[in-house]
């Protein structure tokens, strides 16, 4: 017998009206954090998860485009 599939649950997109911005700038690195008010994660992002690597990962333009996303 085959087995059943299992049920992909969509993520629930929550509508926050104010949030905080932490941002940790390293000489390696720089991460940006969106966290409500009680400080849970909203979203993240940072340089290498943009796909930069290596010293690119430290340039202003990788904050940048780790900021936009």
């Amino acid at each position: 017998m085959a087995k059943e599939a299992a049920r992909v649950r969509r993520r629930e997109r929550k509508n926050i009206s104010s949030g905080v911005a932490h941002v940790n700038s390293t000489f390696n690195n720089t991460m940006i954090t969106i966290t409500d008010a009680q400080g849970n994660s909203i979203a993240w992002s940072s340089a290498g998860a943009q796909g930069f690597k290596g010293s690119r990962k430290s340039t202003p333009f990788a904050a940048q485009m780790a900021a936009e996303d």
